[in-house]
């Protein structure tokens, strides 16, 4: 009987041993992490680069009119306060009355531009930031890391600092 009780003993007592080394051999296992800038994506990648031309281009034009309008107001103001003395009364009022309607008409203008400029800008942004999840997440798995961070991080070391790694990947996709 005694035997049979220290044999089960023995069978705990190993047992728990090799659990134990077990849970030490797991907690050792070395995790990979990575960092991404994702802000010094968006400003360095090609696909970034040619979105904002591409904006630039598509905006030029309502903004050279814009830039027109306000010379065009500006000229207008000039001459009411240069000629105002010298103004028949009536047509000081009409060119002030001209000078308040496309002081509105610019302002609303210059609000329109403004709008379809941050809503075309935030749709193209969207699309881009689908493609670099994708590339973060495909240079995730390329290089086997196992966990990356972007927002938040206070300090990275360069060695975990893997935004190069992604503007290479977004750099060759964006060739082909």
């Amino acid at each position: 009987m005694k035997l049979s009780r220290f044999n089960r003993y023995l069978t705990i007592v190993t047992a728990i041993i090799l659990m134990s080394s077990f849970g030490v051999a797991v907690h050792a296992q070395e995790y990979k992490i990575g960092v991404v800038n994702a802000v010094r994506i968006l400003e360095q990648s090609p696909q970034a680069r040619k979105t904002n031309v591409m904006i630039e281009n598509e905006f030029s034009p309502r903004d050279k009119q814009l830039i027109a309008k306000q010379k065009a107001l500006k000229d207008m103001e000039d001459k009411f306060n240069k000629d105002a003395a010298v103004m028949a009364e009536a047509e000081r009022k009409s060119l002030e009355r001209d000078i308040v309607n496309k002081r509105r008409d610019l302002k609303r203008s210059e609000d329109e531009f403004r709008e379809d400029l941050t809503f075309r800008r935030n749709e193209e942004l969207a699309k881009i930031q689908i493609e670099i999840v994708s590339a973060i997440q495909l240079v995730s798995k390329e290089n086997s890391f196992d966990l990356v961070l972007s927002e938040g991080v206070i300090f990275a070391s360069p060695k975990i600092d893997m935004t190069d790694l992604v503007i290479q990947h977004l750099t060759k996709t964006a060739s082909n």
